[in-house]
């Protein structure tokens, strides 16, 4: 690792203030995932602005239900928290389904939502990487890619957003609370990553020295969800699949659906295409084949993770039965 110089912020205007007007310095956080880059040289920092002491921790409720995450909340915290545990249990689950209890003690919420992929060729600074390094193409491509996403991708990049957290928020329609030098803005989530496209170095619709503050989470509409994960040991892993489920169900009919898939897209994948079909069908395994057919009728699976769109379409389904027997069963 580099030599760099260490700060301590004393306040989030002054922090943003600092960060934006240089321009090889980060926010430190938990540290989980820069720390690491800073090693294998994937990144290069001038400056580390540690921000640990600033106020954004708390969990706040909003009003009808709601809740408001301080963005340097612990993992550990917001899934142990009674009110996430009662009003957002697919957040929970998500967030215990990752990493370890160690890196959950130290992980933040914003450095979560800012993790970058584990590819091994992006992290590999001999390696290829066009999220890396513009330009120089994708060693993905004809090298190991079992685990990369087939949905959401490009020929410029395929590799998968690996959090756990951000697939439940994404189907929770979390907003993202960002500080930046002009003030406050807020941003839904769905909205905060940007797909790999021709510039796949382009991740989030962050500008440098904006921080995320908080999360936002409306009032939940629903009673049941689940967070489902399918990986290659029981834990300390990755997911290949995972699907983040919520329904609403009145006399087996559904009234309302939020879905989003993890381990399998380049961002965290809000399945628009299955809640469409799912709204007004009766709950029944039929109708739960035919909405995760048609959201994944749009992968594009490369040579070694073809395996990814029928491992895909089960998961969901069966996150979709799971919750619809919360309910009641099948109609």
């Amino acid at each position: 690792m580099k030599n760099f110089l260490y700060g301590r912020a004393s306040s989030t205007r002054a922090a943003v203030d600092f960060l934006s007007n240089r321009k090889n310095a980060f926010f430190l956080a938990g540290g989980t995932n820069l720390l690491d880059h800073l090693k294998l040289g994937v990144e290069y920092a001038e400056v580390l602005l540690d921000i640990e002491d600033l106020p954004e921790r708390e969990l706040t409720d909003l009003e009808e239900g709601g809740l408001r995450l301080g963005a340097l909340a612990l993992n550990s915290e917001v899934a142990a928290d009674a009110r996430v545990k009662s009003n957002f249990p697919m957040l929970a689950e998500a967030i215990l389904s990752g990493a370890s209890p160690q890196l959950r003690n130290m992980a933040t919420i914003g450095g979560n939502l800012l993790q970058r992929t584990r590819c091994s060729f992006f992290r590999d600074i001999h390696a290829p990487c066009n999220k890396r390094n513009p330009g120089s193409g994708c060693a993905a491509l004809e090298g190991a890619h079992r685990n990369h996403a087939i949905l959401g991708t490009s020929e410029d990049c395929f590799a998968t957003h690996p959090s756990d957290m951000d697939v439940a928020l994404a189907a929770l329609d979390a907003v993202l609370v960002i500080r930046g030098v002009t003030g406050e803005r807020r941003l839904p989530l769905e909205s905060f990553y940007l797909l790999p496209g021709d510039t796949p170095w382009r991740e989030t619709a962050l500008a440098h020295g904006e921080m995320i503050t908080a999360v936002e989470l409306p009032p939940p509409f629903f009673v049941h969800s689940i967070y489902l994960k399918v990986r290659e040991r029981a834990s300390f892993e990755f997911a290949l699949a995972a699907a983040a489920v919520a329904l609403e169900v009145r006399e087996g009919m559904i009234l309302a659906a939020r879905v989003a898939l993890g381990g399998v897209g380049t961002v965290p994948w809000r399945a628009r295409e299955a809640e469409r079909l799912l709204v007004g069908a009766f709950a029944t395994p039929e109708a739960f084949e035919v909405a995760a057919e048609a959201e994944l009728a749009a992968a594009l699976p490369h040579r070694d993770n073809f395996f990814k769109v029928e491992l895909a379409r089960r998961t969901l389904v069966r996150a979709l039965s799971e919750v619809a027997e919360k309910w009641g069963g099948f109609e």
